[in-house]
């Protein structure tokens, strides 16, 4: 729980110390780049380490995870410029990948499937803690000491960890392989150049450069080359990275494809809930946190009870009626007045959280239970790549929808010079004197269509997810029932 707190906490505590950060280092055109950086970095790794882990085993995997993360933090901060700033954060992501997925899967080597919810739960807050502690430690130590003490403050942490590691996890002894395992390096290098180029034109189009530009087209081209490349090589590879069986079982691909569409949908709270909340209710950014924050109050309560349905009527189900009830209350979100009260859209969250719950630990336990432990590291780390992968997607796809809706609202504004996307307009909105009142109402009005849209779209994800498992999962999932004195 320690080590994923490190890679947790990093995804959001930078974000309330980027002016002190661009003040003292400069690089205000790039340092956007602190978080896609980070998180390209995380995402391209987790599958390489998820077979790292399967043919050496979850302890020097992370093992060496950690101690990644702690030499990036220590650069960080020592950072002399935005370059080395940005190049020392890719250096943590490297680390934080093999923390994300390791540490998943070796809670499901630890625990039997009876207990797994318990588990999933206490890690599930540790995200939903993260999430809503890690703003608030990185302004407050960005306002009242100095921002390199967002960096330093990991390494006691990861020290901690590493040593409660390195003392007490123990893996039993495998048997030992009849031939020498082989690394396929040539897969790493695809996959990673893959995901690298893939999530660089999601992140950056857009907002870089237009998404019909050069520059976009470019990116997609070569992605897709890149791609083709990887299948040829990993078909012929002996130990491939990503092996052909994660999409041949129905039960790995129909999760990996509910989880991905997950993703999607998460960026309609945790990107544009936030601006909903400052631009349409006029909530400063605190109380507009926590509008969001309550949606991890539901979620882990939720998924800790979740076993009390799926050992009833199984994994699949209990995911179908979670993501159902979560269709609906998306689609409950446009039907919210305007402007409205505060509760109305923090409800929103908390129903959504628990519907969640209720969709996504089944799934993580259902699919870990039906492979052994030389599977195990792979299948997670796959499922987890599909749902970082839905997120950068749903980023790129949700912001073209805001931005063209608000656009388009805007064309026949009867103020003049009005700006026609989401940052300028709550930039705009911060200053009230700045536009007349009808204007200002012409504003709010226009971001409210916005967000309402990114939720109908966030809806329809939910039933891609929904079809994913109506469609291609088992209605049993086929699970395998460990020995005990297999386990760590």
């Amino acid at each position: 729980m320690l080590g994923m707190a490190l890679a947790a906490i990093d995804g959001t505590i930078v974000s309330t110390a980027v002016p002190q950060i661009v003040g003292d280092l400069g690089g205000f055109a790039v340092f956007s780049w602190l978080f896609s950086g980070y998180l390209l970095a995380v995402t391209v790794t987790l599958p390489v380490y998820g077979k790292l882990s399967d043919t050496f085993g979850r302890k020097p995997v992370l093992i060496a995870g950690i101690v990644l993360f702690l030499v990036g933090s220590l650069l960080c901060a020592l950072a002399w410029n935005m370059a080395a700033l940005i190049a020392f954060r890719i250096v943590q992501g490297l680390g934080g990948g093999a923390l994300q997925g390791t540490v998943q899967t070796i809670a499901a080597d630890l625990y039997p499937l009876k207990e797994r919810p318990r588990i999933q739960a206490k890690l599930s807050t540790v995200w939903a803690t993260s999430a809503v502690a890690g703003p608030v430690v990185g302004g407050l130590l960005a306002g009242y000491a100095d921002w390199r003490w967002i960096f330093l403050i990991n390494l006691p942490v990861g020290a901690l960890a590493l040593w409660l590691v390195v003392r007490h996890l123990h893996e039993p002894a495998r048997p030992r392989p009849k031939t020498r395992p082989r690394i396929d390096w040539a897969g790493a290098l695809a996959v990673f150049a893959t995901g690298t180029l893939l999530l660089t034109v999601l992140v950056q189009g857009g907002v870089a450069w237009p998404w019909l530009s050069a520059p976009s087209l470019g990116l997609f081209a070569a992605s897709a080359a890149l791609a083709a490349l990887t299948v040829v090589i990993e078909r012929r590879a002996a130990e491939p990275i990503i092996p052909g069986w994660v999409w041949r079982r129905r039960t790995i691909a129909s999760v990996n494809l509910a989880l991905g569409a997950m993703g999607l949908l998460m960026v309609a709270p945790t990107v544009f809930l936030p601006t909903y909340a400052q631009s349409v209710l006029g909530l400063g950014p605190i109380a507009a946190g926590f509008v969001l924050s309550v949606m991890t109050l539901s979620w882990p309560v939720s998924a800790a009870l979740s076993d009390r349905v799926y050992n009833r009527i199984g994994f699949r189900l209990t995911a179908i009626i979670g993501m159902s009830a979560a269709l609906l209350v998306l689609l409950a979100f446009p039907l919210l007045p305007y402007p409205g009260e505060p509760w109305q859209p923090a409800l929103i969250m908390l129903l959504l959280g628990a519907a969640l719950g209720l969709f996504q630990l089944p799934l993580i336990v259902g699919v870990q239970s039906t492979v052994g432990w030389a599977e195990r590291g792979t299948t997670t780390a796959s499922v987890l790549f599909c749902r970082q992968v839905g997120q950068s997607v749903g980023a790129a796809v949700f912001g073209a929808v805001a931005n063209g809706v608000l656009a388009a609202r805007l064309l026949n504004a009867p103020a003049p010079g009005l700006p026609d996307d989401l940052d300028a307009v709550a930039r705009t909105l911060e200053d009230p004197g700045a536009l007349s009142a009808a204007a200002t109402d012409q504003l709010r009005r226009a971001v409210d269509a916005a967000v309402d849209h990114v939720y109908i779209g966030a809806a329809g994800a939910a039933a891609l997810a929904l079809l994913a498992l109506v469609v291609l999962a088992p209605r049993r999932f086929p699970v395998i029932t460990e020995p005990e004195d297999r386990r760590p």
